[in-house]
């Protein structure tokens, strides 16, 4: 009878496998990393940037302070005066959006205040910019609404006002509105409401879910994970992954074919400030987000509703529901323009700005 034999593998055959699995897995990371870092460094490199020297950042005020909160929270508010005209025109209240701050207007406010007959109002909401984190607890949408309240009562306890809002910035105006309707009509004399939505939820997603979902399964794990890994976990794995945010800010923030990238990286930049314990902490009131009702405290306030028709945030079926419900607002929409449309296209939101403001009654 012929002998059969069988070979055992090695323990340390297998561990050689495993090996060459990882290594190869870790080459192929290293190459992606590599081909992202050169496709931004050449997307960079464009020589007809018409923002390469925009000092972005860097506002003249008149005013700036820092306004406490009930629960601590410090907001950081700055206040453009005007330098002629004084009194003819409503102050104008500038609330951004989501994973952004003031600088969201940079275009919009540098047109405002050269030109002197607008005072201007802009502040960073809470876990924003150079305004303050909370210490426990969620951010509520509510909560943000008296925000803009304590804002209006510090820098302008009187006199007309328009509030301009960005995405969530809209979306703290419907909290506001929903909390004090009487404000509207009397003090507050118009409302623009920018790439933002009512409440739309069922049939598109928002905001952050839809960036990272698109951006695939571990972003998206890390952020569904966020209590148990800590937000200074997370914040490393962002800073790591650099280059993918600017690459994913550039696709999914803007709507034209090559967008600047200095606005880009402007945008980005903004982005990577706000903490992941902020960005956590606000993605159950956004997922939540329905305020259609509100609405009603504008119906008889004159509005501006534009919006990007390439955005992918807030889509335009996110305006177009809002108008459903105003069937009185004005309503713009920027061709070629992603979510950060104020800065994509600022010159046509500019003229679409000062048009609605200039036909405001006096």
């Amino acid at each position: 009878m012929s002998e059969r034999r069988f070979r055992v593998p090695s323990p340390r055959s297998g561990a050689a496998k495993v090996a060459g699995i990882v290594g190869a897995t870790v080459g192929v990371a290293a190459a992606g990393m590599a081909l992202e870092r050169f496709l931004v460094r050449r997307a960079k490199a464009d020589p007809a940037d018409r923002y390469a020297d925009e000092p972005f950042g860097t506002q003249r005020y008149d005013e700036s302070c820092q306004i406490e909160m009930p629960d601590g929270t410090d907001i950081h508010v700055e206040v453009v005066e005007p330098t002629r005209d004084a009194g003819r025109h409503p102050t104008v209240v500038l609330v951004h959006g989501f994973c952004l701050d003031m600088g969201t207007f940079h275009f919009q406010r540098k047109m405002l205040a050269e030109r002197g007959d607008y005072r201007i109002v802009a502040y960073d909401q809470p876990g924003h910019g150079r305004s303050g984190r909370l210490e426990t607890g969620e951010y509520d949408l509510a909560v943000l609404g008296r925000t803009l309240r304590a804002v209006i009562d510090r820098t302008t306890p009187e006199g007309p006002l328009v509030l301009v809002g960005h995405s969530m910035g809209g979306m703290t105006i419907m909290a506001f509105a929903e909390l004090y309707p009487e404000m509207f009509g009397d003090r507050v004399v118009g409302t623009v409401l920018m790439a933002t939505s009512g409440g739309l939820l069922a049939e598109t997603k928002l905001v952050v879910p839809a960036l990272l979902g698109r951006a695939g399964g571990p972003l998206l794990f890390m952020v569904n994970n966020a209590t148990r890994y800590g937000g200074t976990f997370i914040d490393r794995a962002r800073r790591s992954a650099s280059d993918v945010a600017w690459l994913l800010t550039r696709r999914y923030g803007f709507g034209s074919p090559r967008p600047s990238p200095a606005l880009v990286s402007y945008v980005e930049e903004m982005n990577s400030r706000t903490s992941a314990d902020t960005v956590t902490r606000y993605l159950r009131t956004l997922a939540t987000h329905s305020r259609y009702p509100a609405l009603a405290a504008l119906a008889d306030t004159p509005t501006l509703v534009l919006v990007g028709d390439k955005d992918m945030i807030t889509p335009v079926v996110h305006s177009e529901e809002i108008l459903r419900r105003l069937p009185g607002a004005e309503s713009v929409t920027i061709p070629d323009s992603g979510h950060v449309v104020m800065l994509e296209h600022a010159d046509e939101v500019n003229a679409a700005l000062l048009d609605f403001l200039e036909r405001l009654p006096t």
